[in-house]
């Protein structure tokens, strides 16, 4: 796997929706809303097709569905009513936070990356207390999730290759992202089951986990 440059990863690269904060649910409200505004049905199988796809690969969708709006006015739609949503509450996802927190404190780098609009992603950020160096969004890249642009430009943001980095993802498209990237993925499904791969590495949950934790498996997957 060519040479090691460093005995623990310089950046950890995080998912946002569903890895960080549990706004699936929020989502799928809006989603919801919208196209029986317009007289649609969408069912909750539906909606779990789209966990972890590109908004505008979502849009349209949404837009065969009756919606008679562009897709940038979908995607402005949804993010208005998830954004109301979050912020009433800022749904974090169990340990995320704490382990946001033990990355900073052992001197490891972070950043946000995420398939939703930057303005979504700062509020998320700031509400995080400012612990992410840089954000990539949806409104960033040419190509979303499963493409591996979203972490091949963050890497590139930070002056690291993306074998540097571990990245922490929760559904297929991020994982697939990620993993061609050539970043050291963790998957931990929230929604919408991940199956296991000698390509990733599966934890149920970032609860009780720590940057000792990162490190130990960065070192382990760099070795192999």
């Amino acid at each position: 796997m060519g040479t090691m440059s460093s005995a623990r990863p310089s950046a950890v690269l995080w998912d946002m929706d569903g890895t960080i904060v549990d706004t699936e649910p929020y989502w799928i409200n809006a989603e919801t809303a919208l196209i029986q505004s317009y007289g649609g049905s969408w069912s909750h199988e539906e909606a779990m097709q789209l966990v972890g796809q590109g908004l505008w690969h979502s849009a349209r969708i949404i837009r065969s569905r009756g919606v008679d709006l562009s897709e940038d006015q979908i995607i402005a739609t949804l993010t208005d009513r998830v954004l109301d949503q979050v912020r009433l509450r800022v749904p974090w996802r169990p340990g995320a936070l704490e382990l946001l927190r033990s990355v900073e404190e052992a001197g490891m780098r972070n950043a946000l990356v995420t398939m939703s609009m930057r303005r979504m992603a700062e509020h998320i950020a700031g509400a995080a207390g400012g612990a992410f160096e840089i954000i990539v969004a949806g409104d960033d890249v040419t190509h979303s999730k499963p493409h591996p642009e979203p972490y091949e430009r963050a890497a590139e943001l930070l002056g690291l290759s993306p074998a540097d980095c571990v990245a922490i993802e929760d559904s297929n498209p991020g994982v697939a992202s990620a993993t061609a990237a050539g970043a050291v993925t963790i998957a931990v499904p929230h929604v919408v089951p991940i199956e296991s791969s000698a390509h990733y590495t599966v934890w149920p949950t970032l609860d009780g986990r720590t940057a000792h934790d990162l490190v130990e498996l960065f070192v382990e997957r760099s070795a192999a």
